[in-house]
């Protein structure tokens, strides 16, 4: 497999050139009785193969492009235009504010929420100012206090994805990154109240698993949600940054490999082209679901909701014997 990755355009010419021998060797008179059909079918089925995995890794890079297009809504759109009463909680009581991530509380349909999402910023002044949406430990310890609130007074949690992943500078590992994660992972998993995660563009390793254990998950046709980039899995295992389109298309990382997988309940379909091409559309559309997400745990006991989300989590993945 990874030798197929690595070198799919050598393996195509390599084919065409022993296609052409084939013609050649035809043409020669002592192997012209030579039945050389077994052999040019299965080199034709080759190039075939190679041809579609190319069809669909670019298919599969050009959701990736619009996960990250800079023009889709971000979550404080979602926010100013989901939620009424909005008031933003800061801080996470230990050391500073992450401006990665957004938390406050809002209403939905009448009924108060804890809302939570990565912050990826508008423009280039923003994108640095919040570590283009990269959180550190102080916004997860930020989160946790959040879901903490919503926990005590009874708030549904809803958290909105969109992040490449953790920040992985050297200071934030010192700072208790890893710790960060796995406890916000932890707490999310022993909520008394639902949660619902959306997935608005990229969902990144870690970075976005520390939001996304949910009751009901939802993620918008053309958001990606993955263990590592395409470009840092090129990196690592094959070392070629060529390979990348192939590494997109083999991570399934798209709504509907993962709906296939069961890991996320339900993909939101975007206007024509992209979130970006119709903004205002694609909130009101997202509202709509959010609100029905929300009545499938109304009456709920909190017990009830704890094994449910264990159930679903526990559910993923397959093993043989």
């Amino acid at each position: 497999m990874d030798d197929k990755i690595k070198n799919k355009s050598e393996s195509m010419k390599g084919l065409f050139n022993s296609l052409s021998k084939i013609n050649l060797f035809k043409k020669i008179s002592f192997l012209s009785k030579l039945n050389f059909k077994h052999a040019k079918a299965n080199i034709i089925y080759k190039i075939k193969g190679l041809r579609r995995d190319t069809r669909i890794a670019e298919r599969v890079w050009k959701i990736v492009e619009l996960s990250r297009n800079e023009d889709r809504p971000k979550t404080i759109d979602y926010i100013e235009n989901i939620f009424e009463d909005f008031q933003e909680l800061s801080g996470d009581r230990l050391s500073s504010d992450d401006k990665a991530i957004t938390t406050g509380l809002g209403k939905i349909n009448g009924k108060t929420v804890a809302i939570i999402g990565h912050n990826k910023g508008k423009d280039i002044k923003e994108r640095i100012q919040y570590n283009f949406g990269m959180p550190n430990p102080s916004g997860y310890r930020k989160s946790r206090r959040i879901m903490e609130l919503a926990d005590r007074f009874n708030f549904p949690v809803i958290t909105f994805i969109d992040t490449p992943g953790a920040n992985p500078a050297i200071e934030a590992e010192d700072n208790g990154q890893a710790s960060a994660i796995a406890k916000n992972i932890e707490f999310m998993f022993n909520l008394k109240v639902p949660a619902i995660v959306v997935l608005i563009g990229e969902g990144g390793s870690g970075g976005a698993l520390a939001l996304a254990i949910g009751n009901y998950i939802m993620m918008l046709e053309n958001s990606t949600y993955s263990v590592i980039s395409p470009e840092g899995c090129a990196a690592i295992l094959w070392k070629d940054q060529t390979a990348t389109k192939q590494a997109a298309a083999m991570l399934k990382l798209t709504a509907k490999d993962l709906l296939n997988f069961k890991i996320i309940d339900r993909i939101i379909h975007e206007p024509k082209g992209g979130a970006q091409n119709e903004p205002d559309r694609m909130i009101k559309i997202l509202k709509e679901n959010l609100i029905i997400a929300l009545s499938k745990f109304e009456g709920l006991s909190g017990e009830d909701l704890k094994i449910q989300r264990a159930d679903k989590f526990e559910a993923l993945g397959f093993f043989e014997k």
